[in-house]
C-alpha cells in the first residue's frame, strides 16, 4: 500500500438555499472577477495612464461576456466538437459544467480589442494592466477544480500522492494545485513585478506577452502531471490537447515581448 494524503472531502457546494446553489467553482469566477476588476484599476492609473477607472470598470461587464461566451465555445470546438455536432443543444447547458480556458482567453481578447476600439485607448497597454490581473483567475479556478476533485492529475507514486473520489483506487498528482502554483501565484508575481517597472510599462505589449508565454510554459508543463481527458486521451504519444492548444499562446507572446522591445518607449 503506497503512502497517499488523504483528499479533504470538500462538498462542491458552498451555500445552499431552496433551488439556489452556490458552488465553489462560480465564487471562484466571481471573486477572479472582482478582485481583478479592483487590482486592475489602481494598475490603470500608473503612468502612462491606460484607462481611466470608469473605462475599467465599463470593461468588467465585456470581459466576464468574453470569459463565459469565450470559455464554453472553447470548450464546444476544441475538446467535444464531435458531441455538440451530434446534440448542439447542449453546448447552451452551462450549467453542466466544461469551459475552456485557451477559449475564454481569446473571448477577453477579442472583448478587450472590441472595448479599446470604441473606447479610443491603446489596446496594448489596456491589455498589459488587464493581463497583469489575469492570474488570480486562474489561481482560484484551478483551486475549485481540486475542491471540486475535478482534472486530477496522472497515477504516481510521490508521497504528497492523493486518491480522488472520481479517479479510481490509484494514487494520483494533484495537479490542480501544481497549476495553482505556476499559473496562479508564479506567474501573478512575475507580471505584478514587471507592471511595476515604468521602463516596461513604457513599451505596451511586454506585459501581455509575457503572460502568454507564461502560462503556455505553466500549462504545458502542468499537462505533464495531469491526466489527459478521457474522452480525448493524447493527441499524439505524450501530447495533450492543453499543450497543442498553448503552442500559439507562446508563440504569439515572444513575438509581442520581441515587437514590444524593437519600438521606442511610449513617452
Amino acid at each position: 500500500m503506497l503512502p497517499v494524503i488523504a483528499f479533504p472531502a470538500i462538498d462542491p457546494v458552498l451555500v445552499e438555499i431552496g433551488p439556489f446553489a452556490l458552488r465553489w467553482y462560480a465564487l471562484a469566477y466571481i471573486l477572479g472577477i472582482v478582485l481583478g476588476w479592483w487590482l486592475a484599476k489602481r494598475l490603470a492609473a500608473l503612468p502612462p495612464v491606460a484607462a481611466t477607472k470608469a473605462q475599467v470598470d465599463d470593461f468588467v461587464t465585456w470581459a466576464t461576456l468574453g470569459i463565459i461566451l469565450g470559455g464554453r465555445l472553447g470548450y464546444v470546438l476544441f475538446y467535444r466538437p464531435g458531441h455538440y455536432l451530434m446534440q448542439p443543444w447542449e453546448a447552451l447547458f452551462v450549467w453542466q459544467g466544461g469551459m475552456s480556458f485557451h477559449g475564454g482567453m481569446l473571448g477577453v481578447i477579442v472583448a478587450a480589442w472590441w472595448f479599446c476600439r470604441s473606447q479610443r485607448i491603446d489596446p496594448l497597454a489596456f491589455g498589459d494592466r488587464v493581463a497583469a490581473v489575469a492570474p488570480i483567475g486562474l489561481f482560484l479556478g484551478r483551486v475549485a477544480n481540486f475542491v471540486n476533485g475535478e482534472l486530477w492529475g496522472r497515477v504516481t507514486d510521490m508521497p504528497w500522492a492523493m486518491v480522488f473520489p472520481t479517479g479510481g483506487p490509484e494514487p494520483r498528482h494533484p495537479s490542480q494545485l501544481y497549476q495553482a502554483a505556476m499559473e496562479g501565484l508564479a506567474l501573478f508575481a512575475l507580471l505584478q513585478w514587471l507592471v511595476r517597472v515604468p521602463s516596461i510599462r513604457a513599451r505596451p505589449g511586454i506585459v501581455t506577452g509575457t503572460f502568454l508565454a507564461g502560462y503556455a510554459v505553466a500549462r504545458m508543463i502542468g499537462e505533464l502531471f495531469r491526466q489527459p481527458d478521457a474522452h480525448l486521451g493524447f493527441l499524439l504519444p505524450g501530447i495533450t490537447m492543453g499543450q497543442v492548444l498553448s503552442l500559439p499562446m507562446l508563440a504569439a507572446g515572444l513575438w509581442l515581448i520581441a515587437r514590444a522591445r524593437a519600438r521606442p518607449a511610449a513617452a
